[in-house]
């Protein structure tokens, strides 16, 4: 009897959840199932096509394909190059104006991390995963914004959205300054309503409300250089290499310890002479043991929850760096890169709606990522101006590495999922 009562309630929750689908949403549904295929070899297409973020050309030629695609969508689109000193190969931009609802902003990036000399290059299938440059990082969640769009316009709904694309070129490696190459995408921002980021998703039932920020900070010492004899001497003082240890053993003291902060120190280097190339990440330093060290330099990074963490802690790293052993000096200078995308009630909001969508399809829960373990991205630059989420895209394994894997088992749902929460957000 138990187990009746369990099977009667489970198949009233189900009667209840297929009720809320309506119709112009089970023919996007059904849509997205006859074109399964499609939408695979359109991934593999692009997955094919080398557009690491230095590749300007194949940047360029991505780009060219889902341009394409928009335009046979009825989007105006428009290619927005990047200055030659930015050496970035520009923007996919695309919008579409149908009607008085909310405009809704979907973000993607055409770069990946792979160059043309890396060996990892092309697209292969083994059952419902495959493998590629790209596949979940993110060609995978461009193909789920454009297969959407598609199956909105199947159902004779997309005429009555307003809808903006921004497919930036060079999200991996974002071209300085940004001011410039997050100009447009800010601009889009400003003017939507709603974000949508299409970055991989965490899994079926998660999607992200935040984002932590990122930050450069290089901290330089100076020593006298002397004998090493006399270390410690009231003439020679500590060295430049004490007094950066003193320095980071304070950070890791009395800075850390807030939620979701984080700084690390990347590189040292340390001695009588040192250099540093920020471009290659690479650097030199030479010194004696018998002398005492009289330059060093520390890159490190800093991730932050909002912009209030991040100034606080700052000025707790200036304060440290002020407080020198005898004979040294030390600057600490800080470089901003990505901004917090931060918690707020409205991408709560969001998440709310997406739960619905999910649950009405059968899908589960989503519940909010937690954001300590996600890194910075383009949704991140607008958050202050516009309500958002993001980790739409698709799943998969391995992103920036050799074993870049896609799930194509959650392929089609994670897709067809998007599709009726743009609906249903451009509905409102």
């Amino acid at each position: 009897m138990k187990y009746q009562t369990l099977f009667l309630i489970l198949m009233s929750v189900m009667t209840s959840l297929a009720q809320e689908i309506t119709s112009k949403e089970e023919q996007m549904l059904a849509f997205l199932e006859a074109n399964t295929q499609e939408q695979i070899n359109f991934l593999e297409q692009t997955v094919n096509i080398n557009s690491g973020t230095l590749n300007l050309e194949g940047v360029h030629k991505v780009g060219m394909l889902y341009k394409k695609e928009l335009e046979d969508l009825g989007f105006d689109t428009r290619w927005i190059s990047m200055p030659d000193s930015l050496n970035r190969a520009g923007h996919l931009f695309a919008e579409i104006k149908g009607g008085s609802g909310k405009t809704i902003l979907l973000i993607g990036h055409l770069d990946t991390v792979f160059e043309q000399d890396h060996e990892f290059q092309s697209f292969s299938r083994t059952g419902d995963t495959a493998e590629g440059p790209g596949t979940n990082d993110m060609k995978g969640g461009n193909a789920i914004i454009i297969y959407a769009l598609k199956a909105l316009q199947a159902a004779g709904e997309l005429k009555g959205k307003n809808i903006i694309v921004a497919f930036t070129g060079d999200e991996e490696k974002p071209g300085k300054p940004l001011s410039v190459s997050r100009y447009d995408l800010v601009e889009a921002g400003k003017k939507a309503d709603i974000a949508l980021g299409f970055e991989t998703a965490s899994g079926m039932n998660y999607a992200t409300v935040a984002r932590r920020g990122s930050s450069g900070w290089t901290l330089k010492v100076k020593g006298k250089q002397a004998h090493s004899s006399g270390v410690f001497s009231e003439n020679t003082g500590a060295g430049a290499i004490f007094e950066a240890a003193r320095i980071l053993h304070s950070f890791y003291e009395d800075v850390k310890g807030e939620d979701l902060l984080s700084f690390n120190p990347g590189v040292i280097l340390g001695g009588t002479k040192v250099s540093y190339d920020t471009d290659t990440s690479t650097g030199t330093a030479f010194g004696k043991t018998n002398v005492v060290a009289s330059e060093l330099e520390v890159y490190g990074g800093l991730r932050f929850i909002s912009e209030a963490q991040k100034e606080k802690t700052r000025n707790k790293m200036r304060a440290i760096v002020k407080n020198n052993l005898p004979q040294t000096s030390a600057v600490i200078s800080f470089s901003d890169a990505y901004p917090a995308m931060e918690p707020t009630e409205g991408n709560a909001k969001l998440l709310e709606v997406l739960d619905a969508v999910s649950q009405n399809l059968g899908f589960g829960e989503v519940k909010a990522y937690d954001p300590g373990k996600r890194g910075a991205a383009d949704i991140s630059f607008i958050a202050q101006y516009v309500d958002g989420l993001d980790g739409l895209g698709a799943m998969g394994s391995g992103a920036h590495s050799p074993s870049e894997t896609v799930n194509l088992e959650t392929f089609i749902p994670l897709t067809q999922r998007a599709a009726l929460l743009i609906h249903r957000l451009g509905s409102e």
